[in-house]
């Protein structure tokens, strides 16, 4: 995997089902394909500083779309829900509810 942990983090999702699991310390990121749950783990902790107690990752398949007559499909993408240790949140991640 990559040496960043940066890198590996690609964005927060900010959909209503994964900011109504933000008061449960429950968060959702999208992260780099081909990631596993000791990678995401490890990043996490060392980005925001928290103490992961578990990582569920979720393969989310492209669309396809249409545009006139050309067709194309959107890249697929890993989820991962990260679950920290009771009482600990995210600071730059908790005006998002």
């Amino acid at each position: 995997m990559s040496a960043n942990p940066h890198d590996l983090i690609i964005a927060p999702v900010l959909s209503e089902k994964a900011l109504s699991g933000i008061a449960d310390s429950r968060y959702v990121f999208y992260v780099k394909p081909g990631s596993n749950r000791v990678a995401v783990r490890k990043a996490v902790e060392q980005v925001f500083g928290v103490n992961v107690v578990k990582v569920n990752l979720l393969r989310v398949r492209g669309k396809y779309k249409t545009m006139g007559r050309f067709t194309g499909k959107t890249a697929d993408r890993l989820k991962a829900v990260v679950t920290l240790r009771a009482g600990q949140r995210i600071e730059q991640l908790d005006g998002l509810t």
